[in-house]
């Protein structure tokens, strides 16, 4: 891990992602519907969602997810968000998840912020990361030198990818939710360990980095 004037550096992050990924990208048991049959399997199902701030962002958005099959259509407009820094983001699914986003009870520890790990038990594991190239499944969790960066504030997505049939059925069921990560809480322009300290996922990181700052629950539209 990199660490220049407190700065996480994009090199830092990617180089810790194999160690978050597993930390992160939970195995669970995905709650796929498995008497569906191929031809409603293979048909469209278009869903959306309005991302909301999470941890007083500000950032808000939307995401659109197609799914024919195992095929994945996803765009994700979102505007609040740190400036000029890599923002991490994923479609999250589990069985055993409240499949929404957290909230304030979700707060465990009590420091008036939600950590990526106090927001689990709402919305799973990671299944998809929404990377720009490459690989875009839970084992690039955090590879954030491939996630968008957001020069103005924004990121304006769009990538078409595959996943399981099970992560496929969560999604066209309305039980999967589009998270956003990192949040310059100290407003400095860089994710540093001032404000939050270290992340919650692996103590290489800060917290800036990895907590969520958006989410959105996917439904049909």
């Amino acid at each position: 891990m990199n660490v220049t004037k407190g700065k996480a550096t994009v090199a830092g992050l990617a180089a810790a992602s194999a160690a978050v990924a597993g930390t992160f990208a939970v195995t669970s048991a995905t709650a796929a519907n498995s008497t569906s049959n191929s031809a409603a399997a293979a048909s469209l199902h278009r869903t959306k969602a309005d991302i909301n701030p999470l941890n007083n962002s500000g950032a808000f958005g939307k995401a659109k997810v197609d799914v024919k099959g195992q095929r994945l259509h996803v765009e994700v407009t979102a505007r609040g968000l740190a400036m000029n820094l890599p923002h991490a983001q994923h479609i999250h699914f589990g069985a055993q998840a409240r499949n929404e986003c957290p909230d304030v009870f979700d707060d465990t520890n009590g420091d008036f912020r939600l950590e990526t790990l106090e927001g689990a038990p709402a919305y799973g594991p990671v299944r998809v990361s929404l990377t720009t190239n490459g690989d875009t499944s839970a084992a690039s969790v955090l590879a954030v030198d491939r996630f968008p960066t957001a020069p103005t504030g924004g990121i304006d997505y769009s990538r078409r990818t595959m996943t399981t049939k099970g992560v496929a059925a969560g999604i066209r069921n309305g039980k999967a939710i589009v998270v956003i990560h990192g949040v310059d809480y100290n407003h400095n322009g860089e994710y540093d360990f001032k404000s939050a300290g270290k992340s919650d996922l692996n103590p290489d990181l800060p917290a800036e980095a990895t907590d969520p700052a958006a989410c959105g629950v996917l439904h049909s539209r």
